[in-house]
């Protein structure tokens, strides 16, 4: 059992500090933490390449298994950062910003995939290719326009209320591409009529877990209410986001789905009164654990980024290119809010992609097509690449264009 645990143990550490260092970096130039993450996972990654004694951290089982643990809270963090209701008021100009936000994005980083990418790469390699591009990081943006005081702009509630929006239709769209790429099998070729139904599938669960949830939760946290032990509120809330996340991959969704639905259902009034009585709140008390969990996972997802990979002028040039269109994508949903708004600003907050776009292409990187990973190293090297400039332009487009009058 010693000698099994003590090598995790510093590997564990290393990881830790890893992020840490690279995510005080990255807060220094003025970037967002999780970009300086990605950077140390990268460096570690690169280190083993060039001194092969040095461990495959990417490849170890044990790590994977608390990245993985680390993206499901994420998710159900997410979740709770927001409610049904808060999701039913976002309003006309928010529906139109996250609809136009996942559409546009995505076609423009698919056809780009297609003219880019070598002949005869299966479309579905495209189609995930644009479909990592349309998530959206509120949290990078929110920081942005809390610096600068606009978070309760009217553009700040419109940029919040469609990633929100977003979030849910990006899943969907994850969880739809995902399924088509399974039933696609060795032939390589595009199932249509699975891909629509995998779309539907994802709504019906979503709406479904929403549903019930709002029926069953509020007496679930009654009754755990009436436990004489303490600290009984984090267990019972991440007893229920597992349980979620369970279910939902049995019914052939990504886990995160699942427990970002969780996240939604579990409301402040449902939890009030285990809440008040050990005086903290749910966000709270689960911050801990993101804080702790989150950074392995994209340290971890750096490590499989080849940076020899990355620098190829091939690759770049798809990063380039595919962020470009990202950003053009993002942007014109800004143009969507309407009169009476500042559809740079709004663009501009829906355009960093951060850990939720980070997700999606751990969700590729663990996809086969034909007998082979899903995402080759180029064009998965490419996607994050892409991915982590939109996360450094976002929030540096966002505060040029707050500073204007």
């Amino acid at each position: 059992m010693h000698g099994d645990l003590a090598p995790i143990l510093a590997l564990l550490a290393l990881l830790w500090l890893a992020a840490k260092v690279g995510g005080e970096v990255a807060v220094r130039l003025r970037l967002p933490s999780v970009a300086g993450e990605l950077a140390a996972g990268m460096a570690l990654g690169a280190l083993h390449r060039f001194l092969p004694a040095f461990p495959d951290l990417g490849a170890h089982p044990a790590l994977a298994l608390l990245g993985d643990l680390g993206v499901v809270v994420l998710m159900f963090a997410v979740g709770l950062e927001s409610t049904l209701p808060q999701m039913l008021r976002v309003g006309l100009p928010s529906l139109r910003v996250a609809v136009v936000g996942v559409v546009a994005p995505m076609a423009a980083g698919l056809l780009g995939a297609r003219f880019l990418l070598p002949p005869g790469t299966p479309f579905l390699v495209d189609l995930f290719a644009g479909a990592c591009l349309c998530a959206t990081s509120i949290g990078i943006s929110a920081q942005v326009l809390k610096e600068r005081g606009a978070a309760r702009s009217e553009e700040g509630r419109v940029i919040v209320g469609a990633a929100v929006v977003d979030d849910v239709l990006g899943l969907l769209v994850l969880t739809g591409v995902s399924g088509a790429v399974l039933a696609a099998g060795a032939g390589g070729g595009m199932p249509w009529g699975r891909l629509a139904r995998e779309l539907g599938f994802a709504l019906a669960f979503l709406a479904a877990a929403l549903g019930l949830g709002r029926f069953v939760t509020p007496p679930l946290f009654r009754l755990a209410n009436r436990f004489r032990s303490e600290q009984v509120l984090l267990p019972s809330a991440l007893g229920f986001a597992f349980l979620l996340a369970w279910l939902g991959s049995l019914a052939g969704l990504a886990a995160i789905v699942g427990a970002y639905a969780a996240g939604l259902i579990l409301e402040p009034a449902h939890v009030q009164s285990l809440q008040e009585r050990e005086l903290r709140r749910l966000e709270d008390l689960v911050q801990p654990l993101v804080v702790a969990l989150s950074p392995l996972f994209f340290v971890l997802m750096g490590t499989r980024v080849d940076v020899a990979v990355l620098a190829a002028p091939r690759t770049l040039a798809f990063a380039l290119v595919l962020a470009g269109l990202g950003t053009l994508g993002k942007l014109a949903a800004g143009f969507a809010a309407g009169r009476g708004l500042r559809p740079w600003v709004v663009g501009w907050g829906m355009v960093p992609r951060g850990e939720v776009g980070l997700i999606f292409v751990a969700a590729g990187a663990s996809l086969e097509l034909g007998g082979a990973p899903l995402l080759p190293p180029p064009v998965q090297a490419g996607i994050v690449g892409a991915l982590l400039l939109t996360t450094l332009a976002g929030p540096l487009g966002l505060d040029r264009t707050l500073g204007r009058p």
